[in-house]
Order: C-alpha cells, then structure tokens, then sequence
C-alpha cells in the first residue's frame, strides 16, 4: 500500500513539474495560463478590437472583421469604439455585396445617432445600397427610385459635404437610368401599337429627363406616334 501511495506521489509530482514548466515558458512568452488555455482574443482592449477589425476589413476577411466589431458591441457597448463599431459592421455587409442587409444596418445608425459626424456617409452609403441592386434599365427601377430619394435627401440637407459631390453624380446616373427605362417602355407600347401609352412615355421623358441623353430620341418617336394616331383617327 505504501509503495502504491509513493508511485502516484511521483506521477503527480511529474505532473506538476511538467505543468509548471509549460506555464514559465508561457509566461516567457507574455501569455498567461488562461490566454494559453482559451485563447488571449478575449483580453482585448476596445482599440485593440477596433484595429483588428478594420485590418481585416482592408484584407477582405469580412467575417473576422465583423467578428470584432460585435465583440466591441457585446463587451464594451459604452467605450468610445462602439458607435463606429456599428458603422464598420455596416461596412463590412456593403462590401460582401450584403446590400439589404447593409442598408438597414447603416439606417439603423442613423435612426441611433442622427448627430453623428459620418451621417452624410451614412445616407451616401444608403443610396449606394439601392443602386448596386440596379441589374438593367429594363426592369422595375424601385431602387432606382430609392437610391434617387437618398442621394437627394444627402444633396439637401447637406449641400457642402464632400460625400454630396459624390452623390450628385451618382444622382445623374439614377436619373439616366430611369430616362432609359421610360424610352425602354415606350419603344415598347410602340410595337405593341398602343400609341396613345407610347406617347405618354416619351412626353413624360422630355418633361422630367430633358437633358439625359434620350431627348431626341424621344422627340423623334412623338412625332412618329402623333403620325400613328392622326392615321388612327382619319
């Protein structure tokens, strides 16, 4: 029984040493026990959160970078990272081509903190959402529309922002987009023979897109209808 008790004695006292010397070459390393064991990403400091997270969102790590971002959320919801904490979240979806996603997280910020500094960014990037969703000029343009209605809103409340510059060329294109949708559904109701449809596509086309680049298009397809109808009623 004796021996049996010095033989565990010694395995444990093996143990031990074995433990102890792990530990002191840790420690050499600067990580404790705990960071050896778990991990050390959880004795991160906001800022130090904050750096990783927007290294990994210049890299393309999109999922990382979101990952530190909900930890400064989570953790340190009162630190001084958080607010744009949930500004590169928002980021990090909009460069995933996450665009739904990515508008309603930077919509949420704007309802959280209209007063913030990156607001014009925010409503630029709101926009944005909506046009990258734009495939064709065939199509519904909802999001034309939409993207339109933000880009507007920026240039308003906003005028002398460096974002409003961006968006009154992007304000251009949702407009040629939507000029070229017009003439695309005239052209055709015109080959469907409904001329009286037609023509007031390309009527609605001079009046509210003059100078997109379909005006003499348009003027010539009224005429052209004009032409149909006149015939029509003769």
């Amino acid at each position: 029984m004796y021996k049996t008790r010095s033989i565990v004695g010694y395995i444990l006292t093996g143990i031990m040493v074995i433990f102890l010397i792990s530990g002191c070459a840790l420690l050499e390393e600067d990580l404790s026990i705990t960071d050896w064991i778990f991990g050390n990403d959880d004795e991160k400091n906001p800022a130090e959160l904050m750096s990783d997270g927007i290294a990994n969102l210049e890299k393309g790590r999109y999922d990382a970078a979101s990952e530190a971002f909900q930890k400064i959320k989570d953790r340190y919801p009162y630190s001084k990272y958080a607010i744009s904490a949930e500004l590169k979240m928002a980021d990090a979806l909009y460069k995933q081509d996450e665009f739904i996603q990515a508008f309603e997280a930077y919509d949420e910020f704007e309802r959280l903190h209209p007063r913030n500094r990156n607001i014009p960014y925010v409503i630029y990037q709101k926009g944005m959402c909506h046009l990258e969703q734009v495939k064709s000029t065939d199509r519904n343009q909802a999001d034309t529309f939409k993207a339109r209605t933000e880009f507007e809103r920026l240039v308003k409340k906003f005028p002398r922002e460096n974002y409003t510059n961006m968006a009154r060329k992007k304000l251009r294109k949702c407009l040629i987009y939507l000029a070229e949708y017009e003439l695309y559904v005239g052209h055709y109701y015109y080959k469907m023979g409904k001329y009286k449809a037609a023509l007031d596509r390309y009527s609605y086309i001079i009046k509210n897109y003059p100078d997109m680049g379909q005006y003499n298009e348009a003027i010539d397809y009224i005429g052209k209808c004009k032409l149909k109808l006149s015939k029509k009623d003769k």
